[in-house]
């Protein structure tokens, strides 16, 4: 079995269990996806397989090689591809499909995504500074103060924390639960916030995903 899938995050709404208290779900687009290639531990060295993101609008002009990469497994090229362990490989051969139904409700999934970017932030709003008195003779509202010695190390410190370019980054959320899936639209609904804005790619994967690289 292929131990997750690539999505998409269309939002977020709530739901409601049987004893009436409101659960935040986020709604992702699992899928469909298809297996491009395998990869073996007498060829790669490790075993895993390749997916494709299948969507309505694919690469609009593919590349030569990206054709003959995409020739084998039967499908048109497609713009996002990832990497996934597999427990079983040779029950699966290039141009599977891999769905939602990988999941079941109850089970506990990790969602990987990119968080949303923020541009330039100063340390209040980059790193929680307190920052300085608020009244008008303070003269030190947001500013980050000291950032080193000037006798010793007569430099600053790698690791400094300062203002700078926010967001943006890949992030892990762990743990999450499968609130419900739809087989025929391809969605899953898992309880909680996921990173990144509405229509970003997310990678799926399941409790007990091990890197393919790592056994």
């Amino acid at each position: 079995m292929v131990e997750g899938l690539i999505g998409k995050k269309i939002g977020m709404t709530q739901q409601f269990d049987d004893a009436g208290n409101v659960i935040p779900v986020t709604i992702l687009k699992a899928g469909p996806c298809t297996v491009i290639q395998k990869k073996t531990v007498e060829k790669d060295g490790y075993v895993a397989v390749q997916l494709g993101f299948v969507e309505e609008r694919g690469v609009r002009k593919p590349r030569k090689p990206q054709i003959g990469h995409f020739k084998r497994s039967g499908v048109p090229v497609v713009k996002k591809l990832q990497e996934f362990g597999c427990s079983d490989p040779a029950a699966v051969k290039e141009g599977d499909q891999v769905l939602v139904d990988i999941f079941e409700v109850g089970e506990t999934i990790h969602v990987v995504g990119t968080s949303k970017g923020k541009g330039f932030a100063g340390v209040v709003k980059r790193h929680h500074f307190a920052g300085g008195g608020a009244s008008h003779g303070s003269m030190f509202h947001r500013a980050p103060g000291s950032i080193g010695a000037s006798s010793y190390p007569s430099r600053v410190v790698k690791g400094m924390r300062m203002g700078g370019h926010m967001g943006q980054d890949r992030v892990t959320v762990r743990k999450l639960k499968v609130v419900a899936t739809d087989k025929d639209n391809n969605i899953l609904l898992v309880k909680g916030a996921v990173p990144g804005a509405k229509g970003g790619y997310v990678l799926i994967k399941k409790g007990t995903f091990v890197s393919p690289r790592a056994k």
